[in-house]
């Protein structure tokens, strides 16, 4: 049976990346988490909006992710809910991505946070940024939509 797109496994999602940037490849890459900042994904306080993913020394780093820490966390613990993650990738990969991302235009955003076999992995896409009137026809496409689910659901009343 196939899992559902909107299945638990599911923890966080980028929905402002789908509207500013047109995805060329998508990847799956670990992330580097301490064991406060897991129990609070668990209970989902987790924040991808304003994310952004960064190469640095050959390693790519999840900026701007927010996991905001429990109030239950320990007290020997100071947590940072804006901490810079690590991701994991093999350096192939990472190589790989590099020269995608130093040709003009190309960046790297982090599409959304989820479970697979017990870990966090986060899917990123190298994106290429869409123009204004780009985004004007994403909106335009999005609210045709709606009109038409709209007619459809005032028909079969």
């Amino acid at each position: 049976m196939a899992k559902k797109p909107n299945s638990p496994a599911r923890i966080a999602e980028n929905k402002k990346a789908a509207f500013n940037y047109f995805f060329e490849e998508r990847h799956e890459a670990g992330i580097v988490l301490h064991g406060w900042e897991v129990k609070a994904v668990r209970s989902g306080k987790v924040q991808l909006t304003d994310g952004y993913v960064l190469i640095k020394d050959g390693e790519i780093f999840l900026i701007g992710c927010l996991i905001q820490p429990l109030k239950t966390a320990s007290t020997h613990v100071s947590p940072d809910a804006a901490r810079t993650k690590k991701l994991l990738m093999h350096k192939d990969e990472i190589r790989r991505l590099i020269g995608k991302v130093e040709q003009k235009g190309y960046t790297l955003v982090p599409l959304n946070l989820h479970w697979k076999n017990g870990l966090v992995k986060c899917e990123i896409a190298l994106a290429k940024g869409k123009a204004e009137h780009d985004k004007r026809h994403t909106i335009k496409e999005r609210e045709g939509k709606r009109e038409v689910e709209r007619a459809m659901k005032s028909r079969h009343r």
